[in-house]
């Protein structure tokens, strides 16, 4: 009995450990929303429908993501256009990379807005803010600063610790 007491304790006391490192994480996760006086960037890419398990939407980010190396300065950007709700859910994404160039084989997707709005996001991979509270955040900001949204939100990737959200304004 007293084993199990032990036991208990230390499984409680790595679960409080666990909660204050991933509180201590999520605190010093930053998000600054800024105004940008320009076009977002022209992107090239691929589009996938389907269901998120689906092998070729693996293989759309491999091959974006091998065609961004061959483009030094560029970053994989993605515009979830239908997210699923479950895993048997219909997802609609376009992953893309920032060129200025249309090549073979490939979609693009341009602005006609001339500003948008840029929220960077900061902090530990585990504990990121989800797409959601991003998105609630640049449409409060832009309600205050009376921007209408256009409603298209597209990730850049930067790093695993940094992540860039456009949303262009009308």
């Amino acid at each position: 009995m007293k084993k199990i007491g032990l036991i208990l304790i230390a499984v409680l006391l790595l679960l409080g450990a666990a909660y204050g490192v991933f509180t201590w994480l999520e605190e010093n996760t930053s998000i600054t929303i800024q105004v940008v006086d320009a076009a977002p960037d022209r992107l090239v890419g691929k589009s996938f429908r389907g269901i998120p398990q689906d092998k070729k939407l693996e293989e759309t980010f491999q091959s974006l993501e091998t065609f961004r190396s061959l483009h030094p300065g560029t970053y994989l950007h993605t515009i979830y256009y239908q997210e699923p709700a479950g895993k048997l859910d219909t997802l609609e994404v376009f992953v893309g990379i920032n060129l200025p160039y249309a090549t073979q084989g490939m979609e693009t997707k341009s602005f006609d807005e001339s500003r948008y709005l840029r929220a960077i996001i900061q902090g530990n991979k585990w504990v990121m803010p989800n797409p959601e509270q991003i998105k609630e955040k640049i449409r409060s900001f832009a309600s205050q600063e009376g921007f209408t949204l256009s409603e298209v939100f597209v990730e850049k990737i930067i790093s695993e610790s940094e992540v860039q959200v456009i949303a262009p304004v009308k």
